[in-house]
């Protein structure tokens, strides 16, 4: 359970740290997912899904 707080801990720390550097650039990304398809979305999301699982299978053994 640590690990699971630890590591939403470190998603809000990465994406406000976004933010607080580049708020524009950030505000221009939401403007871009807002043009693009549903289903290159799903892909994209399922595909960084994928990418997250298999580093913490590597990480954690």
């Amino acid at each position: 359970m640590n690990e699971l707080i630890t590591a939403i801990g470190l998603v809000l720390a990465i994406e406000g740290t976004l933010y607080a550097i580049s708020p524009g650039g950030m505000k221009s990304m939401m403007r871009s997912a807002l043009e693009t398809p549903d289903h290159i979305l799903r892909y994209s999301g399922l595909v960084v899904l994928a990418l997250g699982v298999l580093i913490v299978w590597f990480v954690r053994g």
